[in-house]
């Protein structure tokens, strides 16, 4: 990336960590995937319990592969052969977890969280229950208010996913979405987060990579 546009980037992502901050979130920037990795490690305690949300951009990094290392207790909800029941119950583990990985559909830059889940699983974790959420994201998660964080999703993520997970909804074909009536559809909750009552539970990770959707 040109140097001169990333250090606009990086000042982008600098003010909107320091606005996390002030609602009690942790909040850093990482210039890369590789830092953001150096940093996650040091906000993980080895044999942690971890669980992670379905993230793209957990993949980017080499997340995953990172905490299938060996140094964790890691309730892989990726690994092969599992049936839609334990995954499910993989998703249930996460609640009593030390820590919770997942990114985030958007993030204000008056520092809010805005996710929009399916099944429920990953905004119900990150509200309550794991010891610790890390979320790391891209910067091109990063908008001005939650209006665009709404549009961000509507038009942008949610489409993105569903052609992903071969959802067969309308937004796939359309690439908007249509507040479909579909039993695939992965809109159905709708979380901000705002000020933390449990300064820095919440660790957001800002990275001056485009990851995810």
């Amino acid at each position: 990336m040109d140097r001169n546009k990333y250090e606009i980037i990086r000042l982008r992502m600098e003010r909107t960590a320091e606005a996390l901050r002030r609602n009690n979130f942790y909040a850093v920037c990482a210039d890369n995937g590789e830092e953001a990795l150096e940093i996650l490690e040091t906000l993980l305690d080895e044999e942690a319990t971890v669980a992670v949300g379905g993230s793209m951009t957990l993949f980017e990094i080499g997340a995953i592969d990172f905490l299938r290392s060996g140094k964790y207790t890691f309730f892989d909800r990726y690994e092969p052969g599992l049936s839609k029941e334990q995954i499910g119950e993989v998703h249930r583990k996460a609640f009593s977890c030390d820590a919770y990985l997942c990114s985030t559909n958007a993030i204000t830059e008056d520092g809010k969280l805005y996710n929009v889940d399916g099944s429920g699983n990953r905004v119900a974790a990150m509200v309550y229950g794991p010891k610790s959420v890390i979320v790391i994201a891209g910067y091109n998660k990063i908008v001005r208010n939650l209006d665009e964080a709404e549009q961000r999703v509507r038009e942008l993520a949610a489409p993105a996913n569903c052609v992903r997970l071969d959802c067969g909804t309308p937004c796939t074909v359309t690439g908007k979405c249509l507040d479909c009536k579909s039993d695939r559809r992965i809109c159905a909750d709708t979380v901000i987060m705002g000020r933390q009552m449990t300064p820095e539970r919440v660790k957001v990770i800002l990275v001056g990579e485009e990851l995810g959707y």
